[in-house]
């Protein structure tokens, strides 16, 4: 009876001046030298593999048609540049996360699309990034239920149309950013929140008017 030979594989990588070595024991039949090197490419192309295993290099400022996708579902940031994603981080939300916000207190983080209407270095919360929340689709479904009036609805409008920071203070509830003081768990009053040194680097990485989508 023949027995089964293991043998150990190793797969070296290197990629932006980083050596990856991956050890992973199996058999010939199922574990060719191909797969497993093709496992540690496509571990390496993860941004956020790449940052469990090893320090990431600094980014290529300024960014490249720069946006942030928020999911909150999956409590991840991703930072895009050139149609790339260079970064990935956990994310806290609202106390109660699930559903879009709508009026101000209910703990919600907004979804929708949003841009960075402020920065502002010395925030309460580490560092933080404003977001133009009400949006129009927030402000016209406020209008519809009798939330803000159509003043407000106007000059919400205005302000989208341009760049600048919508009404704060409207039964639709407002500043809405992303900060720091940490990810552990869904703890702000609707905002996304960052460990402080993910945060420090979105911060510098971030410009103002940059396109912020959160979605479900």
């Amino acid at each position: 009876m023949k027995s089964v030979m293991l043998f150990l594989s190793l797969a070296v990588v290197l990629t932006s001046g980083t050596l990856v070595l991956l050890a992973l024991r199996g058999d010939a039949a199922t574990s060719p030298p191909a797969r497993l090197l093709a496992r540690a490419c496509a571990l390496l192309k993860s941004p956020q593999g790449a940052r469990d295993n090893a320090p990431l290099p600094p980014l290529s400022l300024p960014l490249i048609e720069p946006r942030i996708v928020v999911s909150k579902s999956k409590r991840r940031l991703e930072l895009y540049s050139d149609g790339r994603v260079v970064r990935a981080y956990r994310v806290g939300l609202g106390f109660d996360p699930v559903g879009d916000k709508v009026n101000e207190g209910d703990g919600r983080t907004p979804e929708g699309e949003f841009y960075v209407y402020v920065k502002n270095p010395k925030s309460n919360y580490y560092l933080s990034l404003g977001l133009s929340y009400p949006n129009l689709e927030h402000a016209a479904r406020g209008l519809r239920a009798g939330l803000i009036t159509k003043v407000q609805d106007e000059k919400i409008s205005e302000a989208i149309k341009n760049k600048t920071g919508p009404p704060q203070n409207t039964a639709l509830g407002g500043l809405i950013y992303i900060h720091g003081h940490g990810s552990a768990s869904d703890w702000t009053l609707g905002c996304v929140a960052l460990e402080n040194d993910d945060m420090k680097e979105l911060f510098e990485a971030a410009p103002k008017g940059m396109k912020v989508v959160i979605e479900p």
